[in-house]
C-alpha cells in the first residue's frame, strides 16, 4: 500500500511540475505578466508625449492611400508583429511579417510604401513611446501591451459627435479624456476586458 502511495505521489509531483511548467510557458508565449497600466499613467504617458504622437498620427494618415486602412504593430527593428490591411473594404491579417521578406515587400507595394517608410514609421513610434497604429478616424496608437492586451489612445480630428460619446466612455474598455482623446484597453482572448485601474 506504501508503495503506491508513493507511486501515486512521485506521478502526482511530475504532474504538477509539468503543469506548472507548461503554464510558465504559456505567459512568456504570450508576453508573461506584464504591467498594468493605470488611466492616470495612460493621461501622464500622452502628455508627456503629445508632440510625438500627433506626429506619428499626421504621418500615418499622410501616407495611407485613399480607400485603405493599415493596423501595424512593430515587435522590433526586424518583425512586424501584427501588419493588417484593408484595400477597399477588403481585409487582409497578416503576423510576424520580417521587415526584410517577400511577404513585406508584397504588404509596402499595396500601400506604395517602401522599406524607409516602415522604418521612418517605427522611430517615430519609439520617439512617441508607442509600439503601434492604425490608420483613419479615429487614429488609434498603440501604447504598451500587458500579455495579451493593449493600451491605446483614440486621437481625432475633430470633436467627438455628441451621439458617439456614451460609446466612447463606457467606463471600462473606453476612457474619454476630452472630445478628441479616448483611452482604449483591449484583454486580447483572455483575462479582463476592462482597464484594471481606473485611477
Amino acid at each position: 500500500m506504501r508503495v503506491i502511495l508513493n507511486i501515486f505521489l512521485f506521478l502526482f509531483g511530475i504532474g504538477f511540475l509539468i503543469l506548472f511548467v507548461g503554464i510558465g510557458l504559456f505567459m512568456a508565449g504570450f508576453g508573461g505578466v506584464d504591467k498594468d497600466y493605470s488611466v492616470t499613467e495612460l493621461k501622464e504617458n500622452f502628455e508627456e508625449k503629445r508632440a510625438e504622437i500627433y506626429e506619428v498620427k499626421n504621418y500615418i494618415n499622410k501616407i495611407i492611400p485613399p480607400n485603405k486602412l493599415v493596423h501595424i504593430e512593430f515587435e522590433n527593428n526586424n518583425m512586424v508583429g501584427i501588419f493588417h490591411l484593408e484595400v477597399d473594404g477588403k481585409f487582409e491579417s497578416n503576423w510576424d511579417v520580417k521587415i526584410n521578406s517577400n511577404k513585406a515587400d508584397s504588404l509596402l507595394q499595396k500601400l506604395g510604401w517602401t522599406t524607409g517608410t516602415l522604418k521612418t514609421l517605427k522611430e517615430k513610434l519609439d520617439n512617441a513611446n508607442c509600439i503601434g497604429i492604425t490608420s483613419g478616424e479615429p487614429c488609434n496608437i498603440s501604447f504598451q501591451r500587458s500579455g495579451m492586451g493593449i493600451y491605446s489612445f483614440n486621437v481625432f480630428d475633430r470633436p467627438i459627435a455628441d451621439s458617439l460619446k456614451a460609446r466612447y466612455n463606457d467606463g471600462c474598455t473606453y476612457i474619454m479624456v476630452n472630445d478628441r482623446l479616448v483611452l482604449e484597453y483591449g484583454g486580447g482572448a483572455i483575462g479582463s476586458q476592462c482597464f484594471y485601474n481606473l485611477e
